[in-house]
């Protein structure tokens, strides 16, 4: 069906393949997590743990071995009443809401599957893009077992290939950085002007900075601010809680700019392998005729295609700034619900057309 996610990941034939559910958040998400793509390995133990923590839920975990060694494990917790048989898989909206997978073959799929089963009626996955390494394996097997596998738009993705651009070396473009020094000149008659980077030993502290912006950005003004990224009202407790896992710590990086010592932009990213999903951006609306938004996010991308960052995903949202930037689009971003075989299954086709116009609810 599939093939291993990583050739190296099992040396041999596989001879014994055992799937159990167990209590909690396992530590052998973290094995399991490195053992799968790069770009994927921030889907660990404390991120999970973060979600549980910040959002709610009792986690229990299924734990695929191949010959004693952790395959896949697939945090869920249950959502609704406890006799509809429902669980979702706890995380974070963005970048994606998945699981690690180290190895993808047709019997640790179908062991995963099975006792699956034993256990719910339904699963949620996501969101998630069309064709994610670990997600999409999982479906194509449920399909061919019988499940029912509705799925509903989220929203479409856009991606940057930083890599091939900055190698092609006519990005940015000069009559960008001309642009950028006209602006740049103009807000320093605001104040001085710092840019700052920070990255594994400023967090969680840093969260403050950031949500000092968003606090005066148009999420505050426009909404109820529920969907910002580190204010306390919004998800901040999720990424404060993520930061004490030292992997993720690693991978966690914002790019500021201060004036006058206050913090008027920022950029937040997870830089995970080559690849670096642009998780949240903002900017104080009070300088906004001198796009300090667009300064500080060129000034970025320079920095990390000198890190060796070859593509940068910019999720779903505003295309104009992406498009601006050179992103393209990307694939989709869908919801996901695998409902077990037999009554159950039928049962949710009759009702796909509803899954689908349900609005998803952002945690």
């Amino acid at each position: 069906m599939t093939a291993p996610l990583r050739p190296d990941a099992f040396r041999h034939a596989p001879s014994r393949v055992e799937a159990r559910m167990v209590d909690g958040l396992p530590i052998c998400l973290d094995a399991v997590a490195d053992g799968g793509p790069a770009s994927h390995a921030f889907l660990r133990h404390g991120w999970f743990a973060a979600a549980v923590e910040a959002y709610g839920g009792v986690p229990r975990t299924l734990v695929v071995r191949v010959d004693g060694d952790p395959a896949l494990a697939l945090p869920m917790v249950p959502v609704g009443p406890r006799a509809f048989g429902l669980a979702t898989v706890p995380g974070s909206y963005w970048p994606f809401r998945g699981y690690p997978l180290a190895y993808a073959d047709d019997a640790v799929l179908g062991a995963a599957l099975t006792a699956l089963a034993r256990e719910v009626r339904a699963l949620r996955i996501g969101p998630a893009p069309d064709g994610d390494p670990s997600v999409a394996p999982l479906l194509e097997a449920a399909r061919s077992r019988g499940w029912a596998v509705l799925d509903r738009l989220v929203g479409d993705g856009w991606l940057f290939r930083l890599g091939d651009a900055h190698a092609g070396g006519d990005w940015p473009r000069a009559s960008t950085l001309k642009k950028n020094r006209f602006h740049e000149k103009h807000l320093g008659a605001h104040g001085a002007l710092a840019w700052r980077f920070a990255g594994e030993d400023d967090w969680p502290a840093a969260f403050d900075r950031l949500a000092a912006v968003e606090e005066v950005s148009w999420l505050a003004s426009r909404t109820d601010g529920r969907d910002a990224k580190f204010t306390r009202q919004g998800h901040g407790a999720f990424w404060r809680v993520a930061a004490r896992d030292p992997v993720l710590r690693g991978i966690m990086r914002a790019a500021t700019l201060d004036i006058d010592g206050r913090p008027a932009a920022f950029s937040f990213d997870l830089v995970s392998g080559d690849t670096c999903y642009a998780v949240a951006n903002s900017y104080d609306p009070a300088f906004a005729k001198h796009s300090p938004g667009k300064l500080l996010y060129t000034r970025n991308l320079q920095d990390l295609a000198a890190r060796g960052v070859a593509l940068v995903d910019w999720g779903m949202g505003d295309s104009g700034y992406k498009r601006v930037i050179g992103a393209e689009p990307g694939p989709p971003l869908r919801d996901w619900l695998l409902v077990r075989p037999g009554v159950s299954a039928t049962a949710a086709r009759a009702f796909a057309g509803w899954w689908m116009r349900r609005r998803q609810t952002r945690t």
